[in-house]
């Protein structure tokens, strides 16, 4: 299939990159523009695979070739950004953020960030947020790819040229089978890794091989266009960082662009994307993806805060600038063969890999890199790792009862269970600390981001229900426990509260029945940033005593939906231990105690927290 310049692909290359960069800038309604990636991989497979076949066919492809064209179009900016990213984060980023950033940045240089941050971390995690090179992760997805589909398209031509078509649907349709059946899992392979990706690469490729007959009538085209752009701003406007992706939602996005890709040319859509901002703006669109991520990640480190209003326009317009420099003085010189022949191209991308490389093998020993920074800042930054020794074995997300649970104190039959999320964990920690110098023990069970509610079943964990089951269960076969601690995350305005509190009664009366008495752990308050490294900003510039946390008006808003119920519960004869009495300071949230923070992230209490919260005197 021949395919000349199509000015309407630069301008749905803007279609791509515009949402994603919206939707890291936090821009109000773009909650799925992350979908833009997906976007990219249509075009991309589609351009790359007609001109392998292109050449193929014509007993012209060279392998060294393709690679040297590859190597142009991705390799000087990557490393551009790259080399400011770490620059950047040697200056700024504090011991306990900065290790990641060499690793990950070696990993971008042998393009496997896909893999590394699969092994380490969610795209929708806290924990990324903080990662300049998260964004990597596509490059890998595609540069995976890319190792692997001259190979296939050789064996193809050499071997079964008639069945092309069909091998690369039968491929496309295992791939999506396998993104279909992971992407529930929650474990990051079907968003990062390749096998559950590659369909949507293939999508653009099937359309470059030309299996898929050119539609002639143009009112169908100008239809199938329209109906393009209305899947993608689904996708874009209509999902959000909860959607299940990339399966079947995946569909949206990608059939989308293929639609545009195969329909758009001569239509009012076409003609609209050949426009030259679209065009202006799909041509810088690659130095756009790699710099607005850095620019987003390193703004709100610097700041403590999300973006928001001028902020976010503020990074957009330094993104869009960055982007236009990148793509006039480091992308094009280096596309130029004039100016960089082959073995030029080659010579560099050797020699800044491998300077890059060192740099970021040398920064590996530094570790957390301490010494840039005081004691106290050090010992602020620390606090990260004040949480539960047992934390990562006892916050169970399995049922059947495949791991035990977790006992705290003396070495005797539990006498209390805390029942809860995440934020029991330090709790039951500091808990059984507590009740051990006491001869007692407290058994632990926790499930991330399951509320203890009997019937509860979050759309992003339909076991919970299950694990609470088995939960109740346990407290029933249980004769030494005597109280039950129900500890959740409950900050957060709701638009299930009633259902919600209707549920915990429930769950509190079936606890009672068993003859258990029960102890309700208020809210938490949420913080707008990491503790830890909010005061060891504070601390570096000399204003940790002004340091503040979220406002009582903030906490009220977020938790009256349920702390209007203490009075209630309270005349029933439970126990209600608020936190907000160790934690709240007058009209704001106390966040450190002598020097040492409460929190280990933005709404997880450290031990030193917890501890504080044990010690309230829940009678007062």
């Amino acid at each position: 299939m021949m395919i000349g310049y199509r000015r309407d692909i630069d301008g749905l290359r803007s279609l791509a990159i515009l949402p994603v960069l919206m939707f890291h800038a936090r821009v109000p309604g773009f909650t799925g523009g992350f979908v833009g990636v997906d976007i990219f991989f249509v075009i991309s497979g589609f351009l790359i695979t007609a001109i392998i076949v292109r050449e193929m066919d014509a007993g012209e492809f060279s392998l060294l070739r393709f690679y040297e064209r590859r190597a142009r179009r991705i390799l000087p900016a990557l490393l551009a950004m790259i080399a400011a990213v770490l620059a950047l984060a040697s200056w700024l980023y504090l011991p306990g953020d900065f290790e990641q950033v060499p690793r990950s940045a070696l990993m971008a240089l042998g393009f496997m960030s896909n893999v590394w941050f699969f092994l380490n971390t969610g795209y929708f995690q806290a924990a990324a947020e903080g990662a300049p090179l998260l964004h990597c992760w596509s490059l890998g997805v595609e540069e995976q790819f890319y190792i692997g589909l001259p190979l296939l398209l050789w064996l193809i031509a050499r071997f079964m040229p008639l069945w092309r078509s069909l091998v690369i649907v039968a491929i496309a349709a295992i791939s999506f089978a396998l993104a279909v059946l992971t992407t529930h899992a929650g474990d990051g392979f079907a968003f990062y890794l390749l096998p559950p990706r590659a369909w949507e690469l293939l999508v653009g490729s099937l359309l470059a091989v030309g299996p898929i007959p050119t539609i002639r009538r143009t009112a169908l085209r100008e239809v199938l266009a329209v109906l393009g752009v209305c899947l993608i701003g689904l996708a874009v406007f209509g999902y959000d960082r909860f959607t299940p992706f990339p399966g079947l939602t995946a569909i949206a996005p990608v059939l989308g662009s293929a639609l545009l890709l195969h329909s758009a040319p001569g239509t009012l859509v076409g003609r609209c994307l050949s426009h030259r901002l679209p065009v202006g703006i799909g041509l810088i669109s690659y130095s756009l993806y790699l710099w607005h991520w850095p620019f987003v990640v390193f703004t709100e480190y610097v700041s403590d805060a999300r973006l928001n209003g001028w902020w976010s326009l503020a990074v957009i317009a330094a993104s869009l600038l960055a982007a236009w420099l990148s793509w006039r003085f480091i992308e094009r010189p280096f596309r130029d063969g004039q100016r960089f022949a082959r073995r030029k191209i080659f010579a560099f991308s050797g020699v800044g890999i491998a300077v890059l490389a060192l740099i970021c093998a040398s920064m590996l020993p530094l570790a957390g890199w301490d010494s840039r920074f005081s004691r106290q800042v050090n010992q602020l930054v620390a606090a990260r790792q004040d949480f539960s020794p047992m934390r990562a074995d006892c916050i169970n997300l399995d049922i059947g009862g495949e791991r035990p649970a977790c006992t705290y104190g003396a070495s005797v039959p539990p006498t209390s269970l805390v029942w809860g999320d995440s934020h029991g964990v330090e709790l039951a920690w500091a808990l059984g600390e507590a009740e051990g110098r006491k001869g007692n023990s407290v058994m632990q069970r926790s499930r991330a981001s399951c509320l203890p509610l009997q019937n509860y079943a979050p759309a992003n964990d339909p076991e919970c229900a299950q694990f609470n089951l088995e939960v109740l269960d346990r407290i029933a076969k249980t004769p030494t426990l005597r109280r039950v601690y129900l500890v959740g995350f409950w900050a957060g305005e709701d638009d299930q509260a009633q259902a919600k509190i209707d549920k915990f009664d429930a769950t509190v009366a079936r606890i009672r029945a068993l003859g258990k008495s029960v102890t309700i752990v208020g809210p938490l308050p949420r913080q707008k940033f990491y503790v830890p490294r909010y005061l060891a900003h504070r601390a570096q510039s000399g204003s940790l005593d002004s340091a503040r946390g979220t406002s009582a008006a903030d906490y009220a808003r977020d938790t009256t939906w349920f702390t209007r119920n203490y009075p209630r519960w309270r005349a029933a004869g439970i126990t209600v231990l608020d936190p907000a009495q160790a934690l709240m300071d007058g009209d704001a949230t106390r966040i450190v105690a002598q020097g040492i923070p409460l929190y280990f992230d933005s709404h997880h209490l450290s031990l030193a927290g917890a501890r504080a919260v044990v010690a309230i005197d829940p009678s007062k």
